[in-house]
């Protein structure tokens, strides 16, 4: 007899995390299948299926080749989880244990209040069935041809929560929203079942607005668990879900350094993947890669403004990427979008030096300059960004050992 097959089916899965995640549930099995839709059929009713997961574009479609439905699913209209079991193939709908736990991890109450759903497909029509079942007193969905879309949104900017299950800003599409959330000026809470990056551009809005916001990792994770126990028809204890979503984000986070010129960061970022074992990105060497000049060079024969630039760019580049340690120049911060890229999939730690111990040979900004006074203009952008602050007034190893423990042992879920 064949091997059963375990895995997830969709057209688009290079953003996806769940192998990382089937596995930590003991499934080494589990695989990522990208089909297209006239392939669908031909894997949910392979007699080897053991158990699949299904995600966009596929929810709704995967319903017509199941023999029984879960209630669940039939109410929701779209099915997530295919198990075979004697023959016969059986649907179930975990996303909407997924939705319910990500709502409760991010503080987000739906109960009496008004709800848009952004997008219209199998992950909406969950969303939209697990806030009506949780008390929401209104519910639209804003799709781009609806009679309520993204033309007139307007109309609903009184909107209390907002619920992302639209694809935009998801990896590689990363640093673009699906609305302009200053707007709704009435919102408590915003949710987004994206999970690459860590925090899309919804999230890290919702956070510069002081509002509640909860990401798809904990979704993945919590429905996961749920297809899993149909899977093998076992149970998990509840505690697993958080190990393991705090076990992907230890994983995937990137770890960033960020610091006034000579602070020390790049020798503590070599110190750091010496003890970690993750690949380390200093975003100064990634630009004279890139450009074929050196820093010193850029600015005297193109000016800062081309540097500002190629930095922009490596830094766009970089903060797509997970599990890395990223090293940036001193003035990364100075630009806003910047900031944005790096804490999508970072925790942000700055390095603090004495002013006075600052080393300034290779770097042209601090030729010369006052940098007290580039500190003081600098110092509320460091703040703003970072989570942690390293005080360098050791050997490196030892910074570089006070970042490690401080990352490990302070998930961020």
């Amino acid at each position: 007899m064949e091997e059963k097959i375990y895995g997830l089916l969709g057209r688009k899965l290079g953003h996806s995390y769940s192998v990382n995640v089937h596995r930590k549930l003991g499934n080494d099995a589990y695989r990522l299948y990208e089909i297209e839709i006239d392939r669908l059929e031909e894997f949910i009713r392979n007699e080897n299926a053991g158990g699949l997961n299904i995600t966009m574009p596929y929810k709704v479609e995967a319903m017509k080749f199941c023999d029984v439905i879960s209630p669940e699913a039939e109410e929701i209209g779209a099915v997530n989880t295919v198990v075979r079991k004697n023959g016969r193939v059986y649907g179930f709908n975990t996303d909407k244990y997924g939705f319910i736990y990500m709502l409760e991890k991010g503080g987000i109450d739906v109960f009496e209040k008004k709800v848009i759903v952004l997008g219209s497909g199998g992950a909406s029509k969950t969303a939209c069935y697990c806030v009506k079942m949780l008390g929401a007193k209104e519910v639209t969905v804003i799709s781009r041809s609806g009679s309520d879309n993204y033309g007139n949104i307007s109309k609903h900017f009184d909107a209390e929560i907002i619920i992302n299950t639209t694809p935009v800003g998801m990896f590689p599409e990363n640093g673009i929203s699906p609305i302009e959330l200053d707007y709704f000026t009435s919102c408590a809470g915003v949710a987004d079942v994206i999970y690459n990056p860590l925090r899309t551009k919804l999230l890290l809005d919702a956070e510069r607005l002081g509002i509640k916001n909860s990401g798809g990792l904990s979704m993945l994770t919590a429905q996961a668990k749920k297809a899993a126990e149909y899977f093998f028809d076992t149970e998990y204890p509840d505690s697993i879900t958080e190990e393991i979503t705090n076990g992907i984000m230890r994983e995937c986070e990137n770890i960033v350094i960020i610091g006034m010129p000579g602070s020390g960061k790049s020798v503590i970022g070599k110190a750091l993947a010496k003890i970690t074992g993750r690949e380390l990105f200093d975003t100064d060497t990634e630009i004279e890669k890139n450009t074929g000049k050196s820093i010193p060079r850029i600015f005297s024969e193109d000016g800062e403004e081309k540097f500002r630039e190629a930095e922009s760019e490596t830094i766009a580049f970089l903060g797509k990427q997970s599990g890395k340690i990223i090293v940036t120049g001193g003035g990364a911060v100075t630009v806003e979008k910047n900031c944005e890229s790096l804490k999508q999939n970072g925790r942000i730690y700055e390095i603090v030096r004495d002013i006075s111990l600052l080393a300034r040979d290779g770097r042209p900004l601090s030729q010369g300059a006052d940098l007290d006074e580039m500190y003081a203009e600098r110092r509320p952008r460091y703040e703003k960004l970072r989570d942690v602050s390293i005080i360098n007034d050791r050997t490196p190893e030892d910074a570089a050992e006070e970042i490690r423990r401080d990352f490990y042992e302070n998930p961020r879920y």
